[in-house]
């Protein structure tokens, strides 16, 4: 199987990269990045059993149809994806994100190759408690431009995908944490990680507190693709994929478990301003499949890492 994986050295695409020769024999896996975070370690140690190529390209001005040529699937994860930041330089997530994943899609369709997007629950800014993929349009009411970006994405695939010439599926990811050679500390549990091992006060935002907010262990994220990979079902339709529905609170009592003495700092954030909401899995739920990550494990994985390189007393 010949695999196509943009933003491969990400967060999630490293991981992915590792994780795919267990469950595919033997893949061609086609690596797509432009090195704007510079994480070139990403490509260090990469498993002996598939056949690696990588490309640094900008998915916005390669020309990607002999790379697409004769595969079959596209694993659509290049994007910005800090959405905090994405009120300083909406324009270049626009450019990025949407413009990228556009041109993704033109040549998909182009050479008949399915495609797996990423999008995101921080499009979700309802007012109802519970939240699943059938809601009304009404409740899709993004916070950010980063996550305005992500349903326009969504809006423009499913109106691109109207005949049968263009398969695709969307997942709408909740917030990721769990280690990977690419992982970054921009995203709630991930930041708050570093900064309990490192000493530093956490930065919680006073209205997220007591929210509930989804978040997605990078084991099922994998899975998931993995799980619709090996179907080949490429429906046309968003599928939300969430390990669990959790207050800051409770992944902050989390982290406690192992280093108890951490400090939290309340600050404001023009970003966390809707009320608290789940996030279901209800179409996952309907295709049988089944989570099996674990919020506390992926915190404890990402906090033994950090300890390596500090003189904390804690063990775990």
């Amino acid at each position: 199987m010949k695999i196509i994986i943009t933003g491969a050295l990400g967060h999630i695409g490293s991981r992915v990269v590792r994780e795919l020769p267990k469950v595919i024999p033997n893949p061609e896996i086609i690596m797509i990045d432009n090195l704007l975070t510079q994480r070139y370690t990403s490509l260090f140690n990469l498993p002996a059993n598939a056949n690696y190529r990588f490309y640094e390209s900008d998915i916005l001005s390669t020309e990607l149809k002999s790379i697409f040529e004769g595969a079959d699937a596209v694993l659509h994860l290049a994007a910005i994806t800090d959405a905090t930041s994405s009120f300083q330089n909406r324009k270049q997530v626009e450019s990025v994100n949407y413009d990228g994943t556009v041109r993704v899609a033109e040549t998909c369709k182009e050479v008949g190759c399915p495609m797996i997007h990423l999008s995101s629950t921080s499009i979700y800014g309802t007012q109802n408690e519970l939240v699943d993929e059938d809601c009304s349009y009404e409740d899709l009411n993004p916070q950010s431009p980063y996550a305005e970006t992500k349903l326009k994405e969504e809006d423009f695939l499913r109106s691109f995908g109207s005949d049968e010439a263009f398969q695709f599926v969307i997942f709408r990811f909740g917030t990721i944490c769990g280690t990977s050679p690419g992982m970054r500390f921009h995203t709630a549990v991930n930041k708050f990680c570093w900064q309990a091992v490192m000493g530093i006060p956490l930065t919680v935002w006073k209205t997220a507190y007591d929210q509930k907010r989804p978040y997605l262990d990078l084991i099922d994220a994998i899975r998931v693709m993995e799980f619709f990979l090996k179907s080949d079902k490429f429906d046309g339709r968003v599928y939300n994929v969430v390990t669990l529905n959790a207050t800051v609170r409770e992944v902050i009592n989390s982290i406690k478990t192992f280093i108890p003495d951490l400090k939290v700092d309340f600050v404001d954030s023009r970003i966390m301003n809707q009320l608290s909401y789940e996030v279901l899995n209800t179409r996952l739920d309907e295709q049988g499949f089944i989570f099996k990550g674990n919020l506390e494990q992926g915190i404890k994985d990402t906090i033994s890492l950090l300890q390596q390189a500090t003189p904390r007393n804690y063990t775990i």
